[in-house]
């Protein structure tokens, strides 16, 4: 299985880490999406997309970098996600399934966030994501390897 994570991290590293976590895991290639290119999607069986969370979406750029794919048939991807509540956000898995993605999964966690009102209590989320999330991730992509040939 040739993997390809696709990601998008800005101020504290929070979506590297969990990215380099899961191209690792997955034994795929890991690109910064400055460094991504649709071609991408035709060169790999599974693609991992990725970023932190800002106002409730991801990146504006993942965002327009998803939106820009052509549709396909029968390309597996999974999704993760970095965000001071910690919650999913589903706008990359409705998207990526609304141009025929099968979206095999997803991961969140909490990361470090000091943005707005979080700055003048000096953040919220230190420490995050810990090595804690980074097992939950790392448990993550072994499900995804797992499960891969499973229709």
């Amino acid at each position: 299985m040739k993997t390809a994570i696709i990601y998008k991290s800005i101020h504290h590293g929070n979506t590297k880490k969990i990215a380099e976590i899961l191209a690792n895991s997955l034994e795929g290639d890991l690109f910064d999406l400055k460094d991504a290119s649709q071609d991408i999607i035709k060169e790999y069986d599974l693609i991992g997309f990725g970023s932190g969370i800002y106002y409730f979406r991801p990146h504006k750029s993942l965002r327009k970098f998803v939106e820009s794919l052509d549709e396909v048939k029968n390309k597996k991807v999974f999704t993760f996600i970095t965000s001071g509540d910690g919650k999913p956000n589903q706008w990359l898995n409705k998207k990526l399934s609304s141009k025929g993605f099968q979206v095999l999964g997803d991961y969140n966690c909490k990361g470090f966030d000091n943005y707005g009102p979080y700055k003048l209590i000096g953040g919220h989320n230190k420490g995050h994501p810990n090595e804690e999330d980074l097992n939950d991730a790392r448990n993550f992509a072994n499900v995804l390897n797992k499960n891969f040939d499973v229709d």
